[in-house]
């Protein structure tokens, strides 16, 4: 017997490796506290806001639903948390909505973070209510976070997700060159917002002078003294918020009696509350400058920037993957 050979057939298998890109669209939608903002920024990002509808309980309960499929897709959920605390809540309900529809990426634009300044405690047996806000956020879905001068930098560590911290300068500092104003001096209103005093002033080339301020209690002030000299010069005060205004206003009149020019202010998010309105009007600060975060009333003392390209721009980069670093320099 011829021994039987044994015959190999190697089969070639050419294996291509086949990369399926998933393009994940981005979709915005709005919070209702920031509806108007939401808006501007989705005319400017060039996407239209996204449908989603509310619903109320008689007891005062909501609850959020999206109107349209949101599987897969980058949502930007828009809205500030600023008082009272059913805008935290409206955020975080749409946060968990979009994780359960299956929303591939979920990023919350918070222009406004509240609760921003129980950031430590100051005293014992007391909250760090920001580190809660952010875990609240984590817990719920959130899978970045985008917002713009927080109250204090550190916050950003309170987060295991990315934070994208802007400043408003690139939306403030146009608006101070474009006064032209001579002898102008940079002032922060406290001892807290000096950083912030001395990063304006190398942009405007400027002084800066500082007030030290001692609280009886919150929100209200028992003595103030200022550290610098103003006399003829042009005061430009400068803020990351204005609450009750009583801070800003009692600075600018004691400027003013030392011998400043004029006295404007520069703060992102414009707060508001209590009596904040008549301590403006019965003030010698000429204008208070602000973003649009947080809606505010028409007042003859008060100038609105909007912030929506910036957020446009920095909502595009990040789902384009694109860098946002410049954004991030005071």
């Amino acid at each position: 017997m011829h021994p039987i050979k044994n015959q190999r057939l190697f089969i070639k298998v050419s294996r291509r490796s086949v990369v399926t890109k998933i393009k994940t669209k981005a979709k915005i939608f709005p919070c209702r506290q920031s509806h108007e903002l939401a808006k501007a920024i989705s005319k400017s990002y060039g996407e239209k806001l996204g449908k989603v509808d509310f619903s109320t309980y008689s007891d005062g309960e909501f609850q959020t639903c999206y109107r349209e499929s949101i599987r897969g897709a980058r949502i930007f959920i828009i809205g500030s948390t600023h008082p009272g605390p059913e805008h935290l809540m409206e955020m975080l309900l749409m946060i968990d909505a979009a994780k359960r529809a299956s929303a591939r990426h979920i990023t919350a634009v918070m222009p406004y973070f509240g609760w921003a300044r129980q950031d430590r405690k100051d005293k014992p047996r007391v909250p760090i209510a920001a580190k809660l806000v952010a875990k609240m956020l984590e817990a719920a879905g959130a899978t970045r976070i985008i917002t713009m001068d927080l109250h204090a930098d550190q916050i950003q560590g309170f987060f295991e997700k990315p934070v994208d911290h802007l400043y408003a300068s690139t939306i403030f500092l146009p608006y101070v060159q474009g006064l032209k104003l001579d002898n102008l001096t940079v002032a922060s209103p406290d001892m807290g917002g000096s950083k912030r005093a001395y990063a304006y002033s190398k942009a405007l080339e400027s002084d800066v002078v500082i007030c030290y301020k001692q609280r009886a209690k919150a929100n209200v002030i028992s003595h103030m003294e200022l550290i610098g000299d103003v006399r003829g010069k042009h005061v430009i005060l400068v803020d990351d918020m204005v609450d009750t205004a009583g801070t800003l206003t009692k600075a600018a009149d004691l400027m003013i009696e030392r011998g400043a020019i004029s006295v404007r202010a520069i703060c992102t998010h414009a707060v508001l509350s209590g009596n904040a309105y008549e301590r403006l009007d019965n003030s010698k600060l000429e204008e208070l400058i602000v973003t649009d975060t947080i809606p505010s009333k028409p007042h003859d003392k008060i100038k609105v920037l909007s912030c929506a390209n910036l957020f446009a721009e920095v909502m595009h980069n990040v789902h384009h993957n694109k860098s946002i670093s410049t954004k991030f320099i005071m």
